[in-house]
């Protein structure tokens, strides 16, 4: 009740406010869950390029979709940014976004980082890897996320929650290529493996087998790289300890995911809104997101990060990114059945 109260409060504000704004000055309303200084960065220098003000409302994804849900058409949201194609799929689901067509979106966006339609973009993409300890794991030991299921890996492999929608992709991902029985067969032996009760953040997945809980962990690549370049220096410490391995690389290739946005489906400045995911889709945008926050671009004329580029080539899964989304609830029921907390 008190988060229902504080959202339709925070609703009436910055409605009031933006709309006091929209008669003087133009701009878009961003919702987002990223909260990265590499955002911020580009939203200044897309008001100093356009003249258009960036308006932002930063929550948790289930918290910004009950908003516009609780808003409907009286929504001043122009754009829903969020990771991971699950939770963009799930806006897409309650009509919260609307289908858009851009030529820049299209030159700039592969289609496999676009959902069919036009309802939601990739704006970056981040695989899931294996981090595993540089002294106690030989990378000539790893192959894919299924060979985590070998017996020689019992009592040390370390990953989230099943509750944790990057997991849900990655199942989401081995149904839509393997079907449920295969990802149930997976999701168990994996289980029976883990090290620990699955919990914590990726983060905390690279702590624990720095600190010797486990030897390897599924992990989202760009934490990797803001570990290493982070001010605190026990997270140096412990990244620098881990290595990166790309699995899957001889059959359909590594799990990957984005961070995406769509134009909300009542979006009182739609044109600015498109504008704004021109934008980020961009040179300059994709180079400061690569650089800034270790994500993987999307747009093939922009090189990775030294730091990315330090890791080599891989072969990513080329599967259309909107099935992750399709297949969101039958990975929640596999993850039930085999009790993965």
């Amino acid at each position: 009740m008190q988060k229902f109260i504080t959202l339709s409060l925070i609703a009436s504000l910055v409605g009031s406010l933006w709309a006091c704004q929209a008669d003087s000055e133009e701009v878009v309303n961003v919702y987002t869950h990223r909260h990265y200084e590499a955002d911020q960065q580009l939203f200044d220098k897309f008001s100093e390029a356009t003249g258009i003000k960036v308006n932002v409302v930063s929550a948790s994804a289930d918290e910004l979709i009950q908003k516009l849900e609780l808003e409907g058409q009286g929504s001043p949201a122009d754009v829903l940014i969020t990771v991971d194609a699950g939770r963009l799929h799930r806006a897409q689901e309650k009509g919260l976004l609307q289908a858009i067509t851009s030529e820049t979106l299209s030159e700039n966006i592969p289609s496999k980082f676009r959902e069919p339609n036009g309802q939601w973009f990739g704006l970056t993409y981040r695989a899931r890897i294996l981090a595993y300890h540089k002294d106690r794991v030989s990378p000539d030991e790893l192959d894919s996320y299924e060979s985590l299921t070998d017996e020689k890996w019992k009592g040390r492999v370390l990953t989230r929650s099943s509750e944790n929608i990057y997991n849900q992709s990655l199942l989401a991902s081995i149904i839509a290529h393997s079907g449920e029985e295969a990802a149930e067969a997976w999701a168990g032996g994996l289980l029976a493996n883990m090290a620990r009760e699955p919990k914590g953040s990726d983060r905390d997945q690279v702590k624990a087998v720095a600190s010797g809980e486990g030897d390897v962990a599924i992990v989202n690549s760009y934490y990797i790289g803001l570990m290493l370049n982070d001010s605190n220096p026990e997270e140096v410490k412990a990244a620098e300890q881990i290595a990166v391995f790309f699995p899957n690389q001889n059959d359909r290739g590594t799990h990957i995911n984005i961070s995406g946005a769509g134009v909300t489906a009542h979006a009182p400045n739609k044109d600015n809104a498109v504008k704004l995911l021109e934008y980020l889709s961009g040179e300059e945008a994709q180079r400061i997101l690569s650089m800034v926050n270790y994500e993987f671009p999307v747009n093939p004329n922009v090189e990775k990060s030294p730091l990315l580029a330090s890791w080599g080539d891989f072969k990513s899964d080329e599967i259309n990114l909107s099935e992750l989304g399709k297949n969101n609830r039958n990975a929640v029921v596999v993850f039930d059945k085999v009790n993965w907390k």
